[in-house]
């Protein structure tokens, strides 16, 4: 697999934008150029509004150096990575991959993501030749409206901002959300209250899939764009019982993902994310992606760090 991830040429889906029939995801944000042997260099970055790397880029072109490196019969079943520090939206990334194994059945591979010469992120990655088996089971997929039936985030935004009785603050957040051009597309299932911060149950569920065409492609592909897919307000599930509190500071500290089947990332998946613990300024998260034929496709893990404001509240209206 090149490092930089061209999909099969193939006629685009009806729901797909002519004017974006390509994923920016697929021809930007997860491309890498080849600097070397394993050596590669990120230089197209997605910044959110906090103005650090996007942990989920960071992992998805990791996984791009990582893919590069194995035969075609190898996928990848599982990566483990932690960020070690915050990464520089205006520097470019170096991905550096070691070939840690080379097996009959498993190939495994270690890459480092470097900023001014030191790393941003540590990743492992193992690869597994297909290999049929009896032993098969699964968690049943939640029952939930399907995507056609609910509205996209940007549509959802585009509502609030229609009422009159809007207050600037919150009207000049929407428009800083809006402005941030995230190149993936999200339903939620229960839309959140925006704007009162009540606190919930640290749990909750979207459809999500790659803004584009990407194509079926080599399925490598589909799970480099799924590891950007992950991290997206994915740690925020833990803050959930915890709205009345300001947050000062919030940042992932490892991130984990086990591939158990083909998917297509540019189709609609369900994402079931769920906390079941925080505590010590810290949270743990656990997601799971199914495909819409209640298959699942993708399990993921993140612990983060939260440090809340001393003294301070969320103001509620």
């Amino acid at each position: 697999m090149a490092a930089s991830l061209q999909p099969d040429d193939k006629p685009a889906p009806e729901n797909t934008n002519p004017q974006d029939l390509r994923s920016v995801l697929v021809t930007s944000v997860l491309n890498l150029e080849p600097l070397d042997k394993d050596l590669f260099r990120g230089s197209h970055h997605w910044v959110p509004t906090t103005q650090r790397l996007f942990g989920g880029q960071i992992v998805g072109q990791a996984l791009v150096a990582a893919a590069s490196s194995v035969n075609d019969e190898e996928h990848v079943h599982s990566l483990h990575c932690y960020f070690v520090r915050a990464g520089d939206s205006k520097v470019p990334v170096l991905y550096q991959v070691e070939r840690t194994r080379d097996g009959q059945s498993f190939s495994v591979r270690s890459v480092k993501a470097i900023q001014n010469g030191v790393p941003i992120l540590i990743c492992q990655a193992s690869f597994h030749r297909f290999q049929e088996s009896p032993m098969k089971h699964q968690y049943t997929m939640p029952t939930v409206p399907p995507p056609e039936e609910l509205l996209t985030m940007e549509e959802l935004i585009h509502k609030y901002l229609k009422d009159p009785a809007l207050v600037d603050k919150h009207r000049l957040g929407l428009n800083k959300i809006l402005a941030q051009d995230v190149p993936i597309e999200i339903k939620p299932i229960n839309p959140p209250d925006m704007f009162h911060r009540m606190p919930q149950e640290p749990r909750k569920m979207f459809w999500v899939r790659a803004k584009g065409f990407i194509g079926p492609g080599d399925m490598r592909l589909h799970c480099c764009v799924a590891a950007y897919i992950s991290d997206y307000s994915f740690l925020e599930t833990a803050q959930l019982p915890h709205l009345q509190y300001r947050m000062k500071f919030l940042a992932s500290l490892d991130h984990s993902m086990w591939f158990h089947a083909s998917f297509r990332a540019d189709e609609w998946m369900l994402y079931e994310c769920e906390s079941h613990w925080a505590g010590n300024s810290r949270g743990l998260v656990h997601g799971r992606l199914w495909r819409r034929d209640g298959v699942l496709a993708v399990t993921c893990a993140q612990e983060g760090v939260f440090r809340v404001r001393q003294g301070t509240t969320a103001s509620r209206l």
